[in-house]
């Protein structure tokens, strides 16, 4: 049975990615550098990029998915794993690591359980490294789904933590 399950949802995530990059195709030609503008709109769009529109994309500009796999990987910005709700993201550069920001990682996957580059199994919350996101003046930071904090400490992670998933209760709560 769970495999039926798991084959119905394939299908529908295959078919909604289909039917995306159809309407998304029609705006471009089937030229190699549309690669990059294509890839961002799927980001955008999926939160990031699956394979079966890397097929898609593969196909449409005929540029071997190897190479799809080499651009994704490569820009920082682009990720083959769907991101929690929350994407919290830790600068490690050399000026928020001087002024701490190895602790506010080291918290953040103590509370949360995983590890740069996971996302919680419930879907909430995923974590990255980043290097250097030009907020220098403000070290250390962290960021919530593009949301810098500046002069970043362990209680100020754990006060937005604390009030994401207070927020969540709500909304939780709202829905039952």
């Amino acid at each position: 049975m769970q495999n039926e399950e798991e084959n119905t949802v394939c299908e529908e995530i295959k078919e909604k990615i289909t039917t995306f990059l159809k309407e998304l195709f029609s705006t471009y030609k089937q030229e190699k550098d549309n690669l990059i503008p294509i890839l961002e709109e799927v980001q955008e769009k999926f939160g990031y990029i699956p394979k079966e529109a890397q097929k898609q994309i593969s196909e449409f500009l005929a540029i071997p998915m190897a190479e799809i796999y080499g651009v994704i990987t490569f820009y920082s910005r682009f990720t083959l794993e769907p991101k929690g709700k929350y994407a919290i993201s830790v600068c490690l550069g050399t000026a928020c690591f001087v002024k701490g920001s190895r602790k506010i990682m080291d918290r953040l996957t103590e509370r949360l359980k995983i590890q740069p580059g996971q996302t919680t199994e419930d879907g909430m919350f995923s974590i990255d490294e980043t290097r250097c996101v030009g907020a220098c003046g403000l070290a250390p930071v962290f960021a919530v789904n593009g949301e810098v904090h500046g002069k970043a400490t362990v209680k100020m992670l754990d006060t937005v933590l604390d009030e994401i998933l207070e927020n969540e209760k709500g909304v939780t709560n709202e829905n039952n």
